[in-house]
């Protein structure tokens, strides 16, 4: 890999959630499994600053990123009502799969959570691997869409 490349993966998404009280075990800390559901949350809001959904690429490509492997490295705890930073970016990207990398951190502190990575394989709608899409691997690559280029409203205060 190049330097090009590198600095191609290093572009990393930031999406924030605050801990829901059914998150949580009997003593008040984030349940495990939770963590994959953040990290299904940091590569959606991964791909929409990029300009797509995974809808997108399912509806219009017949194209569904398969997740094929998971980790994740508990490092402290997280607790109900604690804000979170998902913190995505992609650490591979071939031809046929595609792998993302996770950071949680408390937002007060600063203090890493957790970190890890799925790796995806691109399949058809009957599950057999296909190549990514045309056009996916160079939004996946670009740089964050403003989100008034995403078609969102953005309502204007006027001053008083």
């Amino acid at each position: 890999m190049n330097s090009a490349e590198e600095d191609d993966f290093d572009q990393w998404h930031e999406a924030s959630l605050r801990v829901r009280y059914a998150e949580t075990d009997k003593m008040g800390v984030v349940y495990h499994a939770n963590y994959l559901v953040w990290f299904e949350i940091g590569r959606t809001e991964f791909c929409r600053a990029r300009g797509f959904s995974y809808r997108d690429m399912e509806e219009s490509e017949n194209a569904f990123l398969v997740v094929a492997e998971s980790y994740c490295r508990y490092k402290a705890p997280a607790y109900y009502d604690d804000v979170l930073i998902v913190r995505t970016h992609i650490t591979e990207l071939r031809r046929r799969s595609l792998r993302f990398g996770y950071e949680i951190i408390r937002e007060p502190d600063g203090t890493v959570i957790a970190e890890g990575e799925t790796g995806h394989v691109v399949t058809d709608g009957n599950g057999r691997v296909r190549s990514m899409p045309p056009g996916f691997t160079e939004l996946l690559l670009s740089n964050p869409v403003e989100p008034e280029d995403q078609g969102e409203i953005v309502p204007e205060i006027s001053p008083e």
